[in-house]
């Protein structure tokens, strides 16, 4: 892996200006920038998982998920 450039280095992009005064705020907002992408999908990735897992596991309620013993009222949308 390259070695990351120091502040006081020629610019890696050539422009002959050191990398603090070309290149270096570009380099770092894009780290952050992927960084936040990242977040976001684990995020949501994370979000699907435990939707999925509540509609599998009987979460929620609903015609169906009544304990036994108990029928789903639809006027009262709960189970008697």
């Amino acid at each position: 892996m390259a070695e990351k450039p120091r502040r006081n280095d020629p610019c890696h992009c050539g422009s002959g200006e050191k990398y603090k005064h070309c290149c270096q705020e570009k380099d770092e907002s894009s780290g952050l920038q992927s960084n936040l992408a990242m977040i976001a999908i684990v995020a949501a990735l994370l979000l699907g998982l435990a939707l999925a897992w509540n509609a599998f596991s009987g979460g929620g309620g609903g015609p169906g998920n009544c304990p036994p013993g108990t029928v789903w009222s639809p006027e009262h949308q709960h189970c008697h």
